[in-house]
């Protein structure tokens, strides 16, 4: 199995990453770095001399970085990495096994942890017309066995290459999250499974590169999620699906200029400032008749 890594400017996460990847002796390792500037690349080709780089000068965003790290692989199972997370031991070989032995499975996803050990939501339903009204998130989709799964996080994705190319690989219009959404619907569509094997284990320290743009990853995260509802429904779901998000984020702005107006902290009235600025890009733009 070969492992394949998305950085940018964590550089010493991916350092971390890379020792406990080495450790489990992957066939390869790609690092496809995403414009970085604090050193990242230079301390791969100092101290991982035998891992792939494939430097891009700008961000292209998560997806095309994945798709070109995954291309430079030449094996058949590619785990495809987060740089914010560290591979426990037994990890690619479970990952591996699993795939041999799911003849149907596209994708099969680990048991994310936080650094303490405490288990993340892994795996969840599809986003569909009135779920942010009435979701139950992870809730509804099991944790505690192995099996398919709608989709799973992309900060960890045992992946089998021959399914991901047939399908093209993640759509790179999304440029940052719900990558990994579209491309389980995707494979399902293509009568393609996605898996969750739990006992497969991955460290992952959320949020280690998208805090570092808080508010732009904020409105990139809802941006992405009416995309998808855009690329994959029609007719009344669509419009049930954009008239719930709108009225969230009209019931976000209202509840955070509530709490801006109550703030007495210099950083608590900054965030929400910038929280408020996204809900307004959002309702500006983006309106439930928008197509």
């Amino acid at each position: 199995m070969a492992v394949a890594i998305v950085n940018w400017n964590t550089r010493d996460l991916l350092r971390a990453c890379l020792t406990s990847v080495l450790a489990e002796e992957p066939l390869q390792v790609v690092v496809a770095d995403n414009g970085s500037g604090d050193g990242s690349v230079e301390m791969v080709r100092r101290e991982f001399p035998s891992v792939t780089l494939v430097v891009s000068p700008e961000n292209p965003g998560y997806g095309a970085a994945a798709n070109r790290a995954l291309a430079r692989c030449s094996a058949e199972y590619v785990l495809l990495l987060n740089s914010d997370t560290r591979v426990r031991p037994g990890a690619l070989e479970t990952l591996r096994d699993y795939l041999d032995r799911h003849e149907r499975a596209a994708i099969v996803g680990p048991r994310l942890v936080h650094p303490d050990g405490t288990p993340q939501a892994s795996c969840f339903p599809f986003p569909r017309p009135l779920r942010p009204l009435t979701r139950s998130g992870a809730a509804s989709v099991r944790h505690d066995r192995a099996g398919p799964v709608p989709w799973v996080v992309g900060a960890a994705l045992g992946i089998r290459r021959s399914a991901f190319e047939a399908v093209g690989g993640f759509d790179e219009s999304y440029h940052m999250f719900f990558e990994e959404v579209d491309l389980s619907y995707r494979l399902a569509k293509a009568s393609w499974e996605t898996h969750f094997r739990p006992e497969a284990e991955v460290v992952h320290l959320v949020g280690a590169s998208t805090r570092q743009r808080r508010a732009e990853m904020l409105l990139r995260t809802r941006l992405s999620s009416l995309e998808f509802y855009r690329r994959h429904h029609r007719g009344l779901p669509l419009a049930a699906g954009l008239t719930a998000e709108y009225a969230l984020t009209a019931g976000r702005l209202l509840r955070d200029g509530v709490r801006y107006s109550a703030a007495r902290s210099a950083d608590q009235r900054s965030r929400l400032r910038e929280d408020l600025a996204v809900w307004w890009e959002l309702l500006r733009h983006h309106s439930p008749l928008a197509g």
